[in-house]
């Protein structure tokens, strides 16, 4: 049975775009898994330790895979991407990034995934491209829909639709 699911993509580094859209092909050639929707692209404002803007979407996928059998694909598709993870430093410059938000209603919390995603709240730069795919979705745990998360977030960080090519 396919379950429903949203992934977060951000990039700061090489062409943001085209990384997004590499990451998307991808994922998309997963076993049992298929894109069903991508939002728009925005451009945020760096945060943690990045010092390029970012370039962020969502995509619904439709897969079979349990959530740690993705997990492991989309590291697998990070590092193959050419990301680097730095100890020590967890929100760097990176070429790709690919973050499970949700997977159907399921709460999880295991040490290397966590699940809806802890920081989907205050990030602004996740919740509105997922507004734009599922404005009624409810998180599990909050009870509250992502327009309502969007709306009371208290992230200050600028977002707009992206305008390059």
């Amino acid at each position: 049975m396919a379950h429903q699911v949203f992934i977060a993509i951000g990039s700061n580094l090489g062409d943001r775009k085209a990384n997004h859209l590499e990451a998307i092909r991808r994922i998309q050639e997963l076993p049992h898994t298929r894109v069903v929707k991508q939002s728009s692209f925005y451009e945020s404002e760096p945060h943690g330790d990045a010092t390029e803007w970012f370039v962020n979407s969502v995509i619904e996928v439709q897969t079979e895979l349990s959530p740690e059998e993705l997990l492991r694909k989309l590291l697998a598709i990070e590092e193959d991407m050419g990301r680097k993870r730095v100890k020590g430093k967890k929100w760097g410059n990176r070429v790709i990034d690919l973050d499970i938000l949700f997977y159907e209603g399921l709460v999880l919390n295991k040490r290397n995934l966590k699940l809806p995603h802890p920081e989907l709240p205050n990030r602004k730069f996740v919740l509105l491209p997922l507004s734009e795919l599922a404005p009624s979705f409810r998180h599990p745990q909050l009870q509250k829909s992502i327009s309502e998360l969007l709306a009371t977030t208290k992230d200050t960080k600028r977002v707009h639709l992206y305008r390059g090519t």
